[in-house]
């Protein structure tokens, strides 16, 4: 049988896919419609036993009638004996012989009549059994076609009920801005992560994965992406800092604002007046240093205007010159504003530092559709922060200088662990990415206040993962809805049990990266072979496929209630989006390994249901839902738009 919607299995890059949804487009028929068998209801033969006791009463009944017959017939013999003889006259011994036979044949004619209706009622009771017998068969040979017409109709429906697919894409259109991911664990963002980076690379898009989690969760995707054909760049910061460019061409006044809201990572009240006190010493120590200034320069800067340290030590390394030293030191002339600038750059340098080798050993790279830049979990948290900060703000104003794309979602963002991120470097990259038309993903391990403020603001899609913190799940449950009643699979239950493995952590790849050039063809790239092939989650389920094929069909339905929140599968996802129709709530299964099932399509349900409820109509039967093939081609949408660089040209 082949596939009547050929078109919900192809790869379409105008939808961000986010898991897939367990549902049956047709129900179970239930057990096959009994046979019916003469042997359930027989025909009842004449009984013997009736039959005799029948003749039995007849003969009872009869008994005195033939006394009677034989005592007539033994008068008149001994009637007629006496004619013989003499002494009875032969007129009136011929009477007495004429009445004595009459009685006789009377009493004869009584005992036949008698045995004759025992005859019938047995005849009849016969006939009647016949009768009941032929209209018996009549019934079973009705019985018999109407099973087997009944029989017809269920085995279609058990074949398409064993053979319709079972999991549906769960996908967001383009329109869609952001997605927020609101808890979670390290080994579901893991899959979220892999399926939503596959799909959108083998689409032909590119990826930028910040991953602040320091939990390896992109490590999949990089295996995935490399089988792919194109060689994913990985920076772990800060061990790679030094060959990490990014904004490395930013102007002074980016390069300033860049370095002020890094210094803030800290101090999470501060407010714009402090941000453009520390922007201003930032802005006057850059116009000092010149355009191509480096956080080093900056630092030793700094050093000197809080007058920390030897100046005569970065004279000696060539960090600043004299005349650049002398010009720092009238910056801000002298008094008592003298001592707030001192102890604002003694404090901007104490976390300026640890960005210091940004950029030193920069090489040039390939171009790439993958770039990873992650956190190094032997680092220090706070020093992670700084560099996490970093790298989203340099991100945000080289998306806020470049051109907006042509294609929605053409480059994606994943932020894995943003609620790492103060609130206003979460706002202004969330603008950088409208405004650019940028994908943005970003996931939150809690739902702290600033997460709140946030989650679902303006048009963004909402998912919802394991939330563990009670409260947490009580404020998802209130933003979802508890009226919702929704389908888990025990497949999903199954799987996420078994977890994907995060042992290590992520390679790096800048520091043996050389020129090439981006060959990769998409084309002919097998998603579902290399997911298969080269990711934990593929591996784990290929093993476990016998197993769960036999649970494929068994399934729970739950409320989106706290407590359910709570106990929610690894990979579980719960989506939310707004549409021409109202707000869509579905459950999505966030592993990638689901998408090599035999019964899986890269269709929606309910596009699907349309159009198979629309083919039954035209037809009129009902058309079945088969199992189908997919291509990893992405559809015709024109020349790519430009590639965003991370370098400012």
């Amino acid at each position: 049988m082949t596939d009547v919607h050929p078109e919900h299995a192809q790869l379409q890059a105008d939808r961000i896919y986010l898991g897939w949804q367990y549902a049956l487009l047709y129900p179970e028929p239930g057990p096959a419609p009994r046979r019916p068998s003469p042997a359930e209801n027989p025909v009842p033969e004449v009984d013997p036993e009736w039959v005799r006791r029948e003749r039995l009463n007849e003969d009872l009944l009869n008994r005195p009638v033939k006394v009677v017959r034989g005592f007539m017939v033994g008068l008149g013999l001994i009637m007629l004996g006496l004619a013989v003889v003499g002494p009875l006259d032969w007129s009136f011994a011929l009477a007495g012989v004429i009445v004595a036979f009459g009685i006789a044949g009377f009493c004869s004619y009584a005992v036949y009549q008698g045995d004759r209706a025992v005859r019938h009622r047995i005849q009849e009771r016969q006939e009647a059994g016949e009768r009941l017998r032929r209209e018996r068969d009549r019934e079973l040979h009705r019985a018999q076609e109407e099973h087997a017409a009944r029989y017809r109709e269920w085995t279609e429906r058990k074949e398409r009920y064993d053979r319709q697919i079972t999991w549906y894409a769960v996908a967001v259109p383009d329109e869609i801005d952001r997605i927020d991911v609101a808890g979670g664990t390290l080994p579901g963002w893991s899959a979220l992560i892999t399926l939503l980076g596959a799909t959108r690379l083998y689409s032909g898009g590119h990826l930028t994965v910040l991953d602040l989690s320091e939990g390896a969760v992109a490590k999949d995707l990089i295996e995935l992406a490399r089988r792919g054909g194109d060689e994913p760049l990985v920076w772990v910061l800060p061990v790679d800092l030094p060959r990490l460019d990014l904004g490395a061409t930013l102007a002074p006044e980016a390069f300033a604002d860049v370095l002020a809201h890094v210094v803030s990572v800290s101090e999470e009240h501060r407010t714009t007046r402090d941000l453009s006190f520390d922007n201003a010493i930032l802005e006057r120590v850059l116009e000092v240093l010149g355009e191509n200034a480096t956080i080093n320069q900056v630092t030793a800067a700094l050093r000197a205007l809080a007058q920390v340290g030897d100046p005569r030590d970065d004279l000696r390394y060539g960090l600043i010159t004299a005349t650049q030293l002398e010009r720092i030191g009238t910056l801000f002339g002298r008094g008592v504003s003298d001592r707030v600038v001192i102890e604002r750059a003694w404090a901007l340098e104490s976390q300026l530092r640890k960005l210091e080798t940004l950029g030193s050993e920069a090489v040039r790279l390939p171009p790439a559709r993958l770039r990873v830049v992650s956190m190094d979990r032997q680092a220090g948290v706070f020093g992670n922060r700084v560099l996490g900060t970093y790298v989203a703000t340099a991100l945000t104003h080289i998306l806020r200088q470049s051109p907006a794309s042509e294609r929605p979602w053409y480059h994606t963002i994943i932020v894995a662990g943003a609620d790492k991120l103060r609130g206003d470097v979460l706002d202004r990259l969330m603008d950088a990415c409208e405004t650019s038309r940028t994908g943005l993903v970003l996931t939150y391990r809690s739902l702290t206040p600033t997460v709140r403020e946030r989650l679902g603001r303006g048009h963004a899609a909402v998912a919802f993962m394991r939330l563990g913190n009670a409260e947490d799940a009580r404020v998802a449950s209130e933003h979802v809805g508890t009226e919702h009643r929704l389908e888990l699979a025990q497949l999903t239950e199954t799987i996420s049990a078994a977890g994907s493995g995060l042992d290590g952590g992520y390679v790096s790849t800048v520091g043996r990266a050389g020129d090439g050039e981006d060959d990769r063809d998409v084309g002919r790239a097998d998603l579902r072979e290399d997911i298969t092939e080269s990711t934990e989650w593929g591996r784990r389920a290929s093993k476990a496929l016998g197993e769960t094929e036999r649970v494929l069909h068994r399934s729970r339905e739950f409320l989106v209630e706290p407590h359910q929140l709570q106990q929610l599968p690894t990979t579980s996802v719960i989506v939310t989006d707004a549409t021409a129709n109202g707000r869509r709530v579905r459950l999505a299964d966030a592993n990638p390994a689901i998408l090599t099932f035999p019964r899986t399509t890269l269709g929606e349900f309910d596009e699907i249901r349309a159009a198979t409820t629309e083919s039954t109509a035209d037809r009129g039967e009902e058309a079945p839902s088969e199992p189908t093939s997919f291509e990893t081609a992405p559809p015709n949408l024109g020349p790519p738009p430009p590639r965003l660089d991370w370098r400012r040209r």
